[in-house]
């Protein structure tokens, strides 16, 4: 897959694609000299992106493992479709400001053209969830122990240059599960080659991404258990019904493999 890079063509899916922040072009805008692009006093800095041609607010957060709400609001952006090639966002919290905690959604917002269920599941799912193995060895404080989000076999292995995930084949309406505790920090269809995506936040290391479902079953700012029923698999955005799932350490894609447990 190339970007999840990018936060997957649709096959027995009806899902519509939702339009999200659109990509960044560069038509060569002229500015005054006396005019710098956003931010521009701060490229380079450490905790900080310039924008690159195609890139949108949804891409930047993810490869830097952030909410693009968040991104939005460090970066005073009215309307998140407002960036331009060359701008400097800040990507990372300001220091003198801690995080603060995400707020559960009072009224649930469901992009148009995403099929929705109704949230009647707010417990682990009852399937057998197979027994999570050890961290990785460099394990710190945020490391997690992960499971399965889905139960077939994997079709697509991770590549580092082409697919920032694998792929899980299986049938339209099988079940995916949060792959550990987290908050969803984005739900839609904006994020173009993922068609139906859910991306959960588990802690300031880790996000898990999961692409191409059929329906959604959880809304942003939604705290999930691990285990928890999400979405159900489709093929939104895909050449067949499958589960792209990725894992990203510190907003940098790496392979699934490595987190969950052996089967």
């Amino acid at each position: 897959m190339t970007v999840l890079a990018a936060l997957l063509v649709t096959a027995g899916c009806s899902t519509r694609r939702v339009s999200g922040p659109a990509p960044v072009e560069d038509r060569g805008l002229v500015r005054p000299a006396a005019a710098p692009l956003p931010g521009a006093e701060n490229a380079g800095k450490p905790g900080y992106y310039t924008v690159k041609p195609g890139d949108t607010l949804f891409r930047i957060a993810l490869d830097n493992g952030q909410n693009w709400r968040d991104v939005q609001t460090w970066n005073g952006l009215t309307n998140p479709n407002a960036i331009e090639v060359g701008q400097v966002l800040r990507v990372q919290p300001p220091a003198a400001v801690a995080q603060p905690a995400p707020v559960v959604a009072s009224t649930p917002v469901t992009p148009a053209g995403v099929v929705s269920r109704p949230l009647t599941d707010t417990a682990p799912a009852a399937a057998p969830i197979p027994a999570p193995t050890p961290a990785p060895a460099s394990a710190g404080a945020d490391e997690l122990q992960f499971i399965w989000p889905a139960q077939g076999t994997v079709v697509s292995s991770f590549d580092e240059a082409t697919n920032k995930g694998v792929s899980i084949a299986g049938k339209i309406g099988d079940p995916v599960l949060a792959a550990a505790d987290g908050r969803v920090v984005y739900a839609g269809a904006g994020l173009r080659g993922y068609g139906n995506l859910i991306i959960l936040k588990h802690n300031n290391t880790y996000l898990t991404a999961y692409a191409h479902n059929q329906a959604l079953l959880v809304r942003e700012d939604q705290a999930v258990r691990q285990g928890q029923k999400i979405a159900e698999m489709g093929s939104s955005d895909a050449d067949r019904v499958k589960l792209h799932f990725e894992v990203r350490r510190l907003g940098k894609p790496v392979d699934p493999i490595g987190y969950l447990p052996k089967r």
